[in-house]
């Protein structure tokens, strides 16, 4: 296998591998099934393979990824680097109801995702939305008062616009943005057209989520695929984006088949080639890669040796000229 690479969260000193695993697909619930014996095993199979970045958050399964990690780490929770979430209102199918980024919310979810954890600290702890509803000043103190309280190490968010992180780096007074974590994959680039230029010039590092786009790039979809009516992606859209709409869905296929097959001429899989996309492009720190079982996880780990040119680079995106239902549109 492949040794891995490390970058550092923007300017900050907190270092975690290229690929991180992504725990909401082993949650069990909204995103398809998933064994919890065949999870556990795969995150420890991530920690031989050098995967140090692992990124959970209550609401996913009602707290069972946090559960799952917490007891697949175990003695070796100090190799790893966990980011966890706050300031979503959910219910105990996962559904969620609201935001509340609230000093009152923050304070008490961090400390029951700690206990799930099995840990007294994280390495680094996001805002899950924007929560317009909550002054900013009061959720970014609140962040820095859980770091100077010795239970998060860094603050970050997640889903901000570039305004919304401009404004947020504003009001925090000594503990700096480490993350942005954001969606961003061949198939929607809507975050990066908005908000990264803005983290780059502060200093902040872009955890990008969905580099498979949910799926659709993993080269598995095929045209007769359904999906169970509580999974998320049985709407046909994927975070606001109709890219499994039928007509769109069928295009998309053809151009999922085009990308196999530049990925093959160069000895890639098609995970491979995603996420070796999203790593190629500033200022991405870690590409999440949603793994289920051990296979899968070491698939996306093997993603960190290739690099693409910027000749494939232009390639890739005259394929993607193909593609249906993309927009403008920012999930909200």
């Amino acid at each position: 296998m492949a040794a891995m690479e490390y970058r550092h969260f923007g300017s900050t000193t907190l270092e975690v591998s290229a690929i991180g695993f992504g725990t909401w697909p082993i949650s069990g619930a909204r995103y398809g099934t998933s064994d919890d014996a065949d999870a556990i095993q795969a995150i420890q199979a991530a920690l031989d393979a050098g995967i140090t970045c692992f990124d959970t958050a209550p609401s996913y399964g009602a707290g069972h990824a946090e559960e799952l990690l917490g007891q697949a780490l175990g003695a070796r929770r100090h190799d790893a680097v966990i980011v966890s979430k706050g300031g979503l209102i959910w219910d105990e199918d996962s559904y969620v109801h609201g935001r509340d980024s609230g000093r009152a919310r923050l304070t008490a979810i961090i400390d029951d995702s700690l206990q799930r954890l099995r840990t007294d600290y994280l390495d680094l702890y996001l805002i899950h939305w924007p929560d317009l509803a909550t002054p900013l000043a009061e959720t970014m103190g609140t962040l820095e008062d859980l770091v100077r309280a010795g239970k998060t190490r860094y603050i970050g968010v997640s889903n901000f616009s570039g305004a919304q992180v401009r404004e947020a780096a504003a009001t925090l007074t000594d503990v700096p943005l480490a993350a942005n974590q954001l969606g961003f994959n061949l198939f929607d680039r809507r975050w990066q057209h908005d908000a990264f230029a803005t983290c780059a010039e502060l200093g902040i590092g872009v955890m990008a989520y969905g580099p498979l786009a949910h799926g659709l790039l993993t080269g598995t979809f095929t045209r007769d695929m359904a999906w169970s009516e509580t999974d998320w992606r049985a709407a046909g859209t994927i975070f606001g984006q109709p890219l499994l709409a039928p007509d769109n869905f069928a295009r998309n296929l053809d151009v999922v088949e085009q990308l196999q097959t530049f990925a093959a001429a160069r000895a890639m899989s098609m995970p491979h080639l995603a996420l070796a996309w999203v790593l190629a492009h500033s200022p991405v720190t870690v590409a999440l890669v949603g793994a289920r079982t051990e296979r899968e996880m070491i698939e996306g780990t093997e993603a960190a040796q290739f690099h693409l040119t910027a000749t494939d680079l232009d390639a890739i995106a005259e394929i993607m000229r193909g593609a249906a239902g993309m927009t403008d549109i920012l999930p909200k």
